[in-house]
């Protein structure tokens, strides 16, 4: 991600630039999202244990497998990659692998996105992503950074949600087999899509061409990728691409220490961003976060990651990571960052050390209730056109 000063601060003669907000995506606006029952929450808060698979000191843990230096094009990154593929295959996810060789300050390089889909026939995605590399360093002993919060930790985030999820996920895709869903059912017509990105990092120094080159090469891919019309897609153009059955993306990254602190920069995924902050008001609140002898995350004691979206929060900045390819091309972009950065960001001190497995594991339980809900979510109001083509140029003071 973009290195300090951490806020790019965005004009408003760039944002005109930008082109027209595509209602295509995140077409069907605003949503309320239902609520879990107890049973259910109690269901994913211990199915499966929250912690095997990002236990730092458990060799077979997702965590131990990526927690290695790999940076591009490189034999690490190839085992790493190859253990994203094998774990979702396992869970029979469809997986791809996006191979594609990139211009690098230390000439080509090869990189290789993982995208995995849980219902590839679904008209329309829900992204959650996180890139799998390391940062490159030239030298002993900094090459051997592994980047534990950068971004082992969020990757093994994701697959353990692919775990607990994946009861769900296949009864829906089997209810809607069973239905047989007419043009009515949109909102059941959405999959789950977990993207590994390979080179978010810099080789050098952080440029438009030096960072984010998984992100850059499969945003212009799907941009300019154009798929078959179908029937369920009647509120969306004649011509679609694979951009534009991208329902929302969202973007983890510098997760795993502990006190993170995450704030909302987009005005049109706020909505999400609240959802986040409920789902952790009753989690907390439950007892759920709780964890070995540790006080601090008990009822009553727990302190909330998220920043209340408040007046004078401006939404005008953020901060340059795997998601700008996306947000330029007017895709809904929820982006979870911890800000300010971790201490130890690129630093050899980014290891295993530097992870809380406390809050790894109520990151675990958090985005296992939220995107349970998220992928059963009902639109609150159907919006205008023009609320939909337009881009949000406005200061939120909500």
């Amino acid at each position: 991600m973009l290195p300090s000063p951490l806020w790019c601060i965005v004009s408003l003669a760039w944002i005109l630039s930008l082109p027209a907000k595509s209602w295509q995506a995140g077409y069907l606006g605003e949503r309320a999202l239902p609520t879990l029952l107890p049973d259910d929450i109690a269901l994913l808060v211990n199915t499966p244990d929250p912690v095997k698979n990002i236990d730092p000191h458990n060799p077979k843990s997702h965590l131990s497998k990526i927690l290695i230096p790999r940076p591009p094009d490189t034999d690490n990154n190839t085992q790493v990659r190859q253990y994203l593929v094998k774990t979702l295959k396992d869970l029979n996810w469809h997986v791809e692998e996006d191979a594609f060789e990139g211009d690098t300050p230390y000439g080509k390089k090869k990189f290789t996105n993982v995208i995995a889909t849980k219902d590839p026939k679904a008209t329309r995605r829900v992204i959650l992503s996180a890139h799998f590399d390391s940062k490159f360093f030239p030298t002993f002993p900094e090459n051997q950074f592994v980047g534990a919060t950068d971004s082992a930790a969020p990757c093994a985030m994701m697959l353990d949600l692919a775990e607990a999820l994946n009861p769900m996920l296949e009864r829906r895709i089997q209810r809607v087999k069973d239905e047989e869903l007419d043009d009515d059912d949109d909102l059941d017509d959405m999959t789950l899509q977990l993207v590994f990105f390979d080179g978010e990092e810099a080789f050098k120094d952080w440029t438009d061409t030096d960072s984010i080159y998984g992100a850059r090469h499969l945003a212009e891919r799907w941009a300019s990728t154009y798929v078959q019309q179908h029937q369920k897609r009647r509120l969306l153009a004649q011509i679609e691409t694979e951009l534009s059955t991208v329902e929302h993306f969202i973007l983890l990254d510098l997760l795993g220490a502990d006190l993170p602190r995450l704030r909302s920069y987009f005005v049109d995924t706020a909505w999400m961003f609240d959802g986040l902050i409920d789902a952790e008001k009753r989690l907390g609140e439950s007892g759920a976060f709780a964890f070995g002898d540790s006080q601090s995350m008990a009822p009553g004691k727990w302190r909330s990651y998220f920043q209340p979206r408040g007046q004078m929060q401006w939404n005008y900045g953020y901060i340059g990571d795997d998601h700008v390819p996306f947000l330029k091309r007017g895709v809904p972009i929820l982006h979870l960052i911890a800000e300010p950065f971790p201490h130890v960001w690129h630093k050899l001190s980014d290891n295993a050390d530097a992870l809380d497995v406390p809050t790894m594991r109520r990151w675990n339980l958090l985005l296992r209730v939220f995107m349970s809900e998220r992928s059963e979510d009902v639109p609150v109001a159907q919006r205008s056109v023009s609320e939909l083509v337009s881009f949000p140029l406005s200061v939120d003071f909500t």
